[in-house]
Order: structure tokens, then C-alpha cells, then sequence
């Protein structure tokens, strides 16, 4: 276990930097805003793309992972709302925890993470997530979150959202740049390979370290059982349904743990973006996402001990 423990410290560390460097007013907010933005809109789509597009399609996508990890989260996300919504808060905050129990920061921490763990192999497992999570779950939450509102969602604000959420996502843009080229069977010319690779190279170290300075302004704040509910649900329940649905597979075991690790991560940062969109609890998702992030360091390289050979 301490291997896995010292292959992932590094990736948190600079989490720790990013956190420290904001939290002492090294940085101000306008620069982790551009470290961000930068990462985000850049850096990362950059390096999806030139992954993607060095592999032919077919070594890519596998329908079986695909419909195994979306069926692993859309059993969370049901399970999720169904126990929020005992307590009758109403369609938007159900929507809200639900969308934070299964939507993983795959952009910041899954792409930087998985590679180190597992090289190149992560590639279609990580852009089949980004499909699945951002392209289908995530629209889901945003839709209750909309229909929670007292007079409803307007259908035109609701479908400009989810556009932005998923076409409009840098990263989804890049997985499907990258995904054409594979699909056409060419690949990309040299000068534009080395330049993606290059931007791309940076997209680590700068994602993390926006991710911590990200993180410095939340706070945990009240309702900690609902808070440790979901992050429970994100770190320990997704991967162990997602784990129980690949298996029955007949995966390879690095598909598998692909999996079981992209389910691992912590919530992504953008789902605050919508509950606060839609006033759907927004401070409980924020202290939600610190949570999972600052719990994340200390158990997914114990789910990684568990799937990996």
C-alpha cells in the first residue's frame, strides 16, 4: 500500500501547494482563476487530444466499460437522491447531491492521476468517464436542480446549460477532436502533435496547483452528516458498485481498475458552478467537494491498492 501511497503524494502535494500558496495570500484569486482557466480550457483538452488521437478507435472504446460505469453511476445518483429526498428538500437539492456523488474531478486529478498509474492505458477509460459523467449524469442533476426552482426551470435556460456543461466543455471538445482523428484513421501532423504534447505537458502541475487554490476558500461549515453522506457515497460507494459491474465484465484487469479509480475520485469543482446556478445548497456542495478532495488523498491510493496488480 505505501507504493501506491508515494505514486500518488506527489499529484497531492502540489494540491497542497496550490491550497497553501492561496491560503497565505502568496497567489491572489485572479491568478488562481488564470492558473485555472488556463489548465481548463488548455492545457487539458491539449493532452486528451493528443492521447487520443496516437490510438487507433477500436483499442479506445469499449462498449462494456462504458455501460458498466455509467450503469455503476447512475445507480449512485438514484440511490443518492432517493435518500436525500426522504427528507423531502426539495427537487433541487436532490438534484444537487446526486450530481456531487457522481461527477469526479476527471480533469484536474483523474487525467494527471491515472496516467501516472497507469500510462496511456488510461486514455479510453478516462475519455469514456468524461462522456458518461459530464455528458449524462451531470445534465441529469442539472435538470432536477432546474425543475426544483418554485416556478420551474425555463426549458430554454436549462438546455443553454447543459449545452455549456457538455458541448461547451473544453475537455469534452478535446475527446471528441481526439476521437474523430482516431475514428478516421489518420494522425495528427507532427508540428501539431509536438505542440498539443507540449501545451499539454503542463496541464498536470497547473491543474492541481488551481485546484488547491480552489479549494483554499471553502469552508466545511454545518450539516456535516449530509456533507460526510455524500462524500461517502463519491469515494466509497461509487467505486464499489462500479467495481461489482465491471468485474461481471470479463474486462481485462486494467480496464477494470480504470474504472474502479475514476469512480474513486474526488467530486469535481464545476459542480458547485450549478448549485450555485440554481441555489441548490451551494455551500453544502463546497464543503462537500473539500471534503472528498482532502478525504481522496488518503483513499484512493487504497482503492488503488485494491484493484491494482
Amino acid at each position: 500500500m505505501l507504493t501506491f501511497f508515494l505514486q500518488s503524494s506527489p499529484i497531492f502535494a502540489v494540491v497542497a501547494i496550490g491550497f497553501a500558496a492561496a491560503r497565505l495570500g502568496w497567489l491572489a484569486p485572479a491568478g488562481i482563476a488564470a492558473f485555472a482557466a488556463f489548465a481548463f480550457d488548455v492545457a487539458l483538452p491539449a493532452l486528451v487530444t493528443s492521447l487520443l488521437a496516437r490510438q487507433p478507435l477500436s483499442s479506445i472504446f469499449d462498449a462494456r466499460f462504458f455501460g458498466a460505469l455509467l450503469g455503476a453511476g447512475a445507480i449512485v445518483f438514484a440511490a443518492t437522491a432517493a435518500l436525500t429526498a426522504l427528507a423531502r428538500p426539495g427537487l433541487r437539492v436532490v438534484g444537487a447531491h446526486a450530481q456531487a456523488a457522481t461527477t469526479g474531478n476527471l480533469g484536474f486529478l483523474g487525467v494527471p492521476l491515472l496516467l501516472a498509474l497507469l500510462g496511456e492505458r488510461a486514455t479510453g477509460p478516462l475519455a469514456m468517464a468524461i462522456l458518461a459523467e459530464v455528458g449524462l449524469l451531470m445534465p441529469l442533476g442539472i435538470v432536477l436542480m432546474s425543475l426544483g426552482r418554485e416556478r420551474g426551470g425555463e426549458p430554454r435556460r436549462v438546455l443553454r446549460d447543459v449545452a455549456r456543461a457538455t458541448l461547451g466543455n473544453p475537455i469534452v471538445l478535446g475527446v471528441c477532436a481526439g476521437l474523430a482523428v482516431g475514428l478516421s484513421g489518420s494522425r495528427l501532423p507532427v508540428p501539431v502533435d509536438r505542440f498539443l504534447s507540449f501545451v499539454g505537458a503542463s496541464a498536470g502541475p497547473t491543474a492541481l496547483f488551481a485546484l488547491g487554490g480552489s479549494l483554499a476558500a471553502r469552508r466545511i461549515g454545518p450539516h456535516w452528516g449530509a456533507v460526510a453522506g455524500i462524500a461517502a457515497a463519491k469515494l466509497v460507494a461509487y467505486p464499489a458498485v462500479a467495481w461489482m459491474l465491471l468485474r461481471s465484465t470479463g474486462l481485462p484487469p486494467h480496464w477494470v481498475a480504470a474504472g474502479v479509480l475514476i469512480a474513486a475520485l474526488p467530486t469535481a469543482a464545476n459542480v458547485f458552478v450549478f448549485a450555485q446556478r440554481y441555489d441548490a445548497v451551494p455551500g453544502r456542495i463546497s464543503a462537500e467537494i473539500l471534503l472528498s478532495t482532502v478525504a481522496g488523498a488518503a483513499t484512493f491510493p487504497v482503492v488503488a491498492w485494491l484493484v491494482l496488480p
